[in-house]
């Protein structure tokens, strides 16, 4: 196991991310010290150049003035204060026979032999000499004086190499903890890098043994990681609310399709037991048939639940009128509401305008409609439908003068299948709440009720000015009524 794991070290991003890191790391320093080399030579063969070409007018100064025994008692007197350093002086007739020079151990590894054997040339002002090993060089700088004659000052570059042979050796010494440096520094940053990323695994290890509530934390940092997390947080929450939907719309249609299953199968028993012909016959078959309406009825209820709760909805969204909308709505009821004696008023603008699928919202004002008109008792006034424009949205309203909702019923009506005292000896499947709050939320938009006991209830939706999409909503100025 320990061997396997071993194996797989190399693969992992962690481990690619610290040495590519370290290789980067590594060569910027290579680089670094290759561009400090350069500067570092070419400065100090720039500083032995000058030297050399200042002592180059010193000596042809004194050249000038004293001749041959001026440079002579020059030299000697800088023996003294430069032993170490000393500069290579060589002065030869036109000739370039050589009448002076200096010559001392410190040249013995040069041929300086090829000094003869090479004529001056005055275009061509540096001469350099290498030792016979190959590791120092003679700068040598050549001057024509005013009689025609050669002055040649030289110098090694025995200090700069060891300098540089220095500079090499302090590179090479702090090059491998520069190494565990940069693999350090990687192995830090993947951590880092990758902590979102060990927070993603963690999590999805979670929600894979059957915890849905997982969520992976967010690093706050703004950056690709942190929009991944977010994304990602919001997958799971777009799966539980799918899971916990079909969880409930499953337990929903399991519990709830006793009854009707239960009523069509006495319905057949009866017809088997009992010798029906004729008009008994098809009844019998004519129930039948109500009962599994009402079953593919609460199913479709419960699907389309389901789809606008989870957000799988699609809604053909059109330019509605919204008074039309209501208009619509009332004459849908006109009737049953006349038998009641009951009126039902419309107030909207004319030029109020939404964005929304036509039969969905047709669909939920006929709900809230349908609990107005059957909620309302025979000849107790009027059912009031309007709509208008807010600062931030567009308001419809449904209000009765009926019975009204309980207190401790108000947060419930909203549930599936769920039906109060007062409304069980309805007939209905306590789903068309359920199914209006569900359409308003795919719409982007909220529903809320406000309702006094024997008063009546009025409910409000609020829909937002703009859609999912960002386009407006609505359109229209003023409000009626």
């Amino acid at each position: 196991m320990f061997l396997k794991d071993l194996h797989n070290i190399p693969k992992t991003i962690s481990f690619r991310l610290t040495a590519w890191y370290s290789i980067i790391f590594i060569l910027a320093s290579f680089l670094l010290f290759a561009i400090a080399y350069f500067l570092v030579s070419s400065t100090l063969e720039k500083h032995s150049r000058e030297a050399i070409q200042g002592k180059v007018k010193e000596l042809a100064l004194l050249y000038q003035k004293g001749g041959i025994p001026a440079l002579e008692k020059e030299i000697n007197s800088v023996k003294k204060f430069h032993p170490k350093r000393p500069f290579f002086i060589r002065i030869a007739d036109a000739e370039n026979k050589t009448l002076f020079l200096r010559l001392g151990y410190q040249w013995a590894e040069f041929d300086i032999k090829t000094l003869e054997k090479t004529p001056p040339d005055p275009e061509r002002q540096w001469t350099l000499l290498r030792s016979a090993e190959d590791k120092n060089i003679l700068q040598i700088e050549t001057f024509q004086l005013p009689d025609h004659r050669w002055l040649q000052v030289g110098q090694t570059s025995e200090e700069t190499g060891k300098l540089l042979d220095r500079f090499r050796e302090i590179f090479a010494a702090v090059i491998i903890p520069l190494v565990l440096l940069g693999f350090a520094g990687g192995a830090f940053l993947a951590f880092r890098a990758l902590r979102p990323i060990r927070a993603l695994i963690h999590t999805v290890h979670s929600v894979e043994t059957g915890d849905m509530t997982a969520r992976v934390p967010a690093p706050g940092t703004g950056d690709e990681l942190d929009e991944l997390v977010r994304l990602f947080n919001g997958m799971l929450e777009k799966i539980e609310t799918l899971i916990l939907g079909m969880k409930g719309a499953l337990d929903n249609v399991a519990h709830d399709l006793r009854t009707p299953m239960t009523r069509l199968r006495g319905i057949a028993e009866i017809a088997l037991q009992s010798d029906l012909k004729g008009d008994a016959c098809r009844e019998t078959l004519g129930r039948c048939i109500e009962e599994c309406d009402q079953i593919l009825t609460m199913l479709n209820t419960l699907m389309d639940i389901s789809e606008a709760e989870t957000g799988t909805m699609r809604l053909d969204r059109r330019e509605i009128a919204v008074r039309d909308l209501l208009a619509s709505a009332a004459d849908l009821y006109a009737y049953v509401a006349e038998d009641k004696n009951i009126t039902i008023d419309v107030q909207a603008p004319q030029d109020l305008t939404i964005s929304a699928d036509p039969a969905r919202m047709a669909q939920v004002l006929a709900n809230l409609l349908d609990n107005a008109v059957k909620y309302t008792p025979e000849g107790r006034g009027e059912i009031k439908m309007a709509a208008w424009k807010e600062k931030n949205g567009v308001t419809l309203s449904v209000k009765d003068q009926g019975t009204g909702i309980p207190e401790e019923d108000r947060s419930r009506i909203w549930d599936r299948l769920y039906r109060g005292d007062r409304s069980r000896h309805q007939r209905g499947l306590g789903l068309g709440l359920s199914l209006v709050r569900a359409v308003v939320k795919a719409h982007g938009g909220t529903i809320t009720v406000e309702s006094e006991p024997d008063k009546g209830s009025t409910f409000s939706i609020h829909l937002p000015l703009t859609d999912q999409q960002g386009n407006s909503s609505i359109r229209g100025d003023s409000r009626q009524g």
